[in-house]
């Protein structure tokens, strides 16, 4: 792949951008919100009002609400202090170096209830204090300054701390606070050149760049334009590219005694959900720029509803923004929008509280007592608190889970799942909010969230895991995303009956769909993914096409046909391009390394995931990849220094605590490899793995009692893990407990009949003497 390699030089051979300060620039497609007041007062005037229009600003005695007049805060051991002279805003606290310094603060973001502050560096850096100022009145806890992490002992070495790549606003942050942001950063000089159009969300976040709209306007919006040539521009959008009008000619009509409105007409397009997901999703950004089309994945890969970020229902476990909540729910099956429930222009829903879904659910049969089985008026009657529960993020930032689900207790029994009858009712058990559930709602019947079993079992090592994921695949109701998650584990407990769906969905309708089946390919051989996933090496949408070279990227054989090497060649480009366009990150800088590592390219790699972490010295991934690199090469002592380094900075990591013990168990040096996988497992007991090795490498030093012990001790834990049974009949075979190692061939082969090392393994245990 001499061609990525020509691509990498040319980018280290640019000319080094020199560091800037964020500011505005001049896009001429951009006309800014103040050129559609005129013309759109109303709302302007709402949107002036809302989060959006405050979501950044220079600092200024009108936009900081902090208290600055000389005030202090300490956490974490380290008091900062707050000051303002001349009219500018200061911070005394620790620096990247631990010491105490004074940094002025340039910009505000956000406004409620918490409102951050931003620092500029030289380098073109903004970084977000750890510190924030709780907005909220003093009477509900507010009017304070308090810490983001304040339960986490936060010092200039940690990965959290607000110098480091995680509080960075170019990338963290900024391309969904401010319209049009370029986010500029340059790879050779490691420094940035951000510009915005706006700085705050303003129209042109949503309706794309506005100015040749303003241009129509004036030219034709006056009474003596001819009204052909009006209708001509409006015809071809006004010159706007996108056109949020999938609510236009549609109405909610109640057409029957359900007490649920339906729409009057099909919703024919998602334009509006996927802008909205464009800020309100966890996604990475793949190419520069605001989107000027809203077709979200040609500039978005967004996270699917996996673990630790979601529950095995669905229900929002980490900071994951909404999309991916409702894109599972039963009202965006059934057409709702997102304006539906929010004014688009203030934010706020159209109705307060409850009174919103009272639009498309009758007051008179929903708002009663024999729907929700509480008092009028109560805590328990509120429809957001049981079928909107809130999780609070940064402290102080409760947000409401959107898929709009009802709460299902009897189901948290099973599987751990949060409810909202708990939620209120704290003092009272699981047991207790199932009973009452089911006393009240006898016939409840399967959830919407049908895909939960499917999910747990996924996430449980489940040998049932591949059956109920295919189920759910198959169900014409299951929303795409949940499809789109199941093909997903799917590759994670690959079967023979999994290929011809993965094949099938290659070719879905979704492109969320298509990029997890390509996804899923992974668990073939690298030389069978190319027949299948090539097709979509020239997918009309970004994200499955770099999809498509990630996966495909290396695989031997790819160059055989002329026409399959030149979509590769420009596939694998794209994703360079997406990479390279995030190489302020870490993550990026592993890709890149991994691709290069493919393609056959190790210096390359190696370059990579060196820069990678001189970026991020606590990127533990970093110095995984760079050890098995060097194991590859047989450079065993390499691996074992790249390990240890990684251990200086993330001592608590059991990823390398065990890729450590392994590099020690090639070197020789079991003892200390045993210590070493040991230790992987109590850092982290939740993994199958860790203590399935450590339990074969116990046997493998000569210490089958202990062996057996570890093994099932991870057993009782998980009792139908296929490796664990196999490791303990195998072992108590080779010490001649014939009767014990039958015991346990005969528990792998309840839970896997298929499993094709069987017939071999019983053989061998009747083959030992005296068996």
């Amino acid at each position: 792949m001499l061609w990525l390699l020509g691509a990498l030089a040319c980018l280290l051979l640019q000319a080094s951008i020199a560091p800037a300060i964020a500011t505005e620039d001049h896009d001429p497609a951009y006309a800014g919100s103040q050129s559609c007041a005129g013309c759109h007062q109303d709302e302007h005037q709402r949107w002036q009002t809302s989060h959006h229009y405050q979501a950044m600003a220079i600092a200024t005695p009108a936009t900081v609400l902090g208290d600055f007049n000389d005030s202090a805060v300490t956490a974490h051991g380290i008091t900062s202090r707050f000051a303002m002279r001349d009219g500018r805003y200061y911070v005394t606290t620790d620096g990247a170096d631990g010491r105490m310094a004074e940094f002025e603060i340039t910009h505000t973001f956000g406004v409620d209830p918490l409102q951050q502050y931003l620092v500029t560096f030289p380098d073109g850096r903004l970084q977000a204090l750890g510190l924030a100022w709780d907005s909220r009145p003093e009477s509900a806890g507010g009017q304070r300054w308090f810490h983001l992490y304040p339960d986490e002992k936060i010092d200039h070495l940690d990965e959290l701390h607000w110098t480091g790549p995680q509080q960075n606003w170019n990338f963290m942050c900024a391309d969904c606070h401010s319209t049009n942001l370029i986010k500029g950063y340059d790879a050779p000089s490691d420094t940035f050149n951000t510009t915005w159009s706006e700085i705050t969300v303003g129209c042109e976040s949503c309706h794309g760049p506005g100015q040749a709209h303003v241009d129509l306007a004036q030219a034709y919006g006056n009474d003596s334009a001819g009204s052909e040539t009006r209708d001509d521009a409006w015809a071809d959008g006004y010159g706007l590219d996108i056109h949020l009008n999938d609510r236009a000619g549609a109405s909610w009509v109640f057409t029957d005694d359900s007490g649920i409105a339906t729409r009057s007409a099909p919703r024919e397009t998602d334009t509006e959900i996927q802008v909205c997901a464009t800020c309100h999703s966890l996604r990475a950004t793949l190419q520069p720029g605001a989107s000027r089309e809203a077709s979200y994945l040609d500039h978005h890969a967004p996270t699917l509803l996996g673990a630790p970020n979601y529950h095995a229902d669905g229900q929002i476990r980490e900071e994951v923004y909404v999309w991916g909540s409702f894109l599972q729910s039963r009202m965006h099956q059934a057409g709702v929008t997102c304006s539906d429930c929010h004014d688009p222009h203030d934010g706020r829903p159209r109705a307060p509280g409850g009174s919103v879904c009272a639009q498309c659910h009758l007051t008179e049969q929903f708002a009663a007592t024999s729907h929700h089985g509480h008092a009028p008026d109560s805590a328990g009657a509120d429809c957001l608190a049981c079928h909107m529960p809130e999780t609070t993020y940064m402290v102080v930032d409760p947000r409401r889970d959107h898929s709009l689900r009802s709460p299902r207790p009897d189901q948290s029994l099973i599987y751990a799942t949060p409810n909202a009858c708990n939620g209120c009712h704290t003092d009272q058990s699981v047991e207790w909010a199932a009973e009452a559930f089911t006393n009240m709602f006898p016939d409840a019947g399967e959830p919407f969230q049908h895909w939960t079993a499917a999910f747990h079992q996924a996430r449980s090592s489940d040998p049932e895991a591949q059956a109920s994921l295919l189920r759910v695949i198959a169900r014409d109701e299951t929303p795409d995303i949940v499809r789109a998650t199941a093909l997903l584990e799917l590759g994670n407990h690959f079967g023979p009956e999994s290929l011809p769906v993965i094949r099938e969905h290659l070719r879905d309708d979704s492109g969320l769909v298509r990029m997890a089946a390509l996804r899923a390919l992974e668990a073939l051989p690298p030389e069978q993914r190319l027949p299948l996933g090539s097709p979509l090496l020239g997918d009309p949408l970004l994200a499955v096409r770099v999809e498509a070279a990630r996966v495909l990227g290396g695989v031997p054989g790819a160059t055989r046909d002329a026409a399959t090497r030149d979509q590769l060649r420009q596939a694998l480009q794209d994703y360079f391009d997406t990479q390279e366009y995030n190489a302020d990150r870490p993550e990026s800088r592993v890709n890149l390394g991994n691709l290069q590592q493919r393609v056959g390219s190790p210096a390359v790699a190696e370059s990579y995931y060196l820069k990678a972490i001189e970026l991020a010295p606590h990127y533990t991934p970093a110095y995984l990849n760079l050890a098995d690199l060097y194991r590859q090469q047989g450079r065993e002592d390499s691996a074992l220094q790249a390990l240890e380094d990684g251990l200086q900075r993330q001592p608590e990591s059991a990823a390398l605590r065990h890729s450590l013990g392994l590099a020690l168990v090639r070197s020789g040096r079991m003892d200390e490899a045993l210590d070493a996988l040991a230790d992987a497992v109590d850092l982290d007991p939740d993994s199958t793995r860790y203590a399935y090795v450590l339990g074969i490498a116990l046997n493998a030093a000569g210490q089958p009692d202990r062996a057996i012990a570890a093994l099932e001790s991870a057993w009782m834990r998980w009792p139908r893990d296929r490796d664990l049974l196999f490791a303990l009949s195998t072992i108590e075979r080779d010490r001649g407990q014939t009767r014990v190692a039958r015991e346990w061939a005969d528990r792998l082969t309840d839970a896997y009949p298929a499993d094709p090392r069987l017939p071999a393994l019983y053989n061998s245990i009747d083959a030992v003497p005296g068996g």
